[in-house]
């Protein structure tokens, strides 16, 4: 597994070893101790999620207030542009994103510590979009930060993408109560 390391401290991009032939391919998705060693991604998973979206959807950018989840992302079926957003207070990249293209092809994973915003924009028909979590979803607990906030000056290759309400009524970062 290649491991690269972005500019917001502990989030990282993983590319796995795949092993293929004619016959289709194979690869690790998660591995407790190489995760741990390679990546610094030591915390236990308690929950698997999984989403379908059609082309244009955007999901995020939604975090957990008080019980702050890790995320481990994939993308099984399809290309999404994955966005995480440092909002831990006290952070030196506090407000600050990072973003690739994960997708079925290039099998990359993206690891989204506790602490920050994650969101992603479907660029294919379909998505099939799998993560891993580090504490349950609690409903009552997630916020979202509006995807075109022009303080995160966030560079998404969409204009009007396809939002739930929830997603398009979002707070500002600035509105954000730490």
């Amino acid at each position: 597994m290649k491991v690269i390391t972005t500019k917001l401290d502990g989030c990282v991009i993983l590319e796995p070893r795949v092993f293929g032939d004619e016959r289709g391919f194979f690869l690790e998705t998660f591995q407790k101790e190489r995760y741990s060693q390679l990546a610094g991604i030591d915390l236990t998973f308690v929950q698997d999620n999984y989403s379908r979206s059609s082309k244009g959807v955007l999901r995020g950018l939604h975090f957990q207030k008080n019980k702050p989840q890790g995320k481990l992302v994939r993308v099984v079926r399809g290309v999404v542009y994955d966005v995480a957003v440092d909002i831990r207070l006290g952070s030196p990249t506090f407000g600050q994103w990072e973003a690739v293209v994960l997708s079925e092809d290039n099998k990359k994973q993206l690891w989204v510590p506790p602490g920050f915003a994650h969101g992603f924009l479907a660029l294919s028909d379909v998505v099939d979009f799998e993560y891993k979590c580090t504490d349950y979803f609690d409903p009552s607990d997630e916020e979202s930060i509006l995807w075109s906030d022009s303080s995160l000056d966030i560079r998404w290759p969409i204009d009007d993408p396809k939002l739930s309400e929830k997603d398009s009524s979002a707070q500002l970062l600035v509105d954000f109560k730490h």
